[in-house]
């Protein structure tokens, strides 16, 4: 393949499929510069992984699975290096002037989904993007009945945890 080919097909993609990574993205890194550095990391993931795409599945389920795998080796290896250090955002509200509105909602959900563990926020993502049962035991390498029950429980927490939030379900 060659590299201007390459490149076409990059931006094709990150053109059409940019929010499908930013929803990845957002439930592993929690402050704007974490979300830039992931992004980056799995823009230069999926480019160096042009060449190895075989059509083989949907465009945007190969793209997710990237940027899944990008998260959770970007998360853990975060992890390590931040164990026992304070970050800048907690002075997130002294260094920002004004921000747009954010939909409380939508705000809660994601920190909800940031405190599951990596295959419950991989799938409560897919379940949000509307993936099939199916289609996320593929992605996921668990079976569909597993799949069904963890979706389950997922639901009947983020249930029992909206009852404690103002707006409910």
């Amino acid at each position: 393949m060659k590299e201007s080919e390459q490149r076409q097909i990059f931006q094709e993609w990150l053109d059409g499929y940019r929010a499908l990574l930013f929803k990845v993205i957002r439930a592993y890194a929690f402050n704007t510069e974490d979300q830039n550095d992931l992004f980056q990391d799995v823009c230069l993931q999926v480019y160096r992984s042009i060449p190895n795409f075989k059509a083989e599945s949907a465009v945007s389920t190969w793209l997710y699975r990237i940027a899944l795998n990008t998260a959770i080796k970007w998360s853990t290896k975060e992890k390590k290096h931040s164990d026992g250090h304070q970050g800048v955002e907690i002075m997130n509200n002294i260094l920002k002037s004004t921000e747009e509105p954010k939909d409380e909602r939508i705000e809660w959900l994601y920190d909800q989904i940031k405190q599951f563990n990596e295959i419950d926020r991989s799938l409560s993502l897919l379940l949000l993007d509307g993936y099939s049962y199916k289609e996320m035991s593929r992605m996921m390498g668990i079976s569909e009945s597993n799949i069904g029950v963890k979706i389950h429980r997922i639901k009947k927490q983020l249930v029992q945890n909206s009852k404690q939030y103002e707006y409910g379900v």
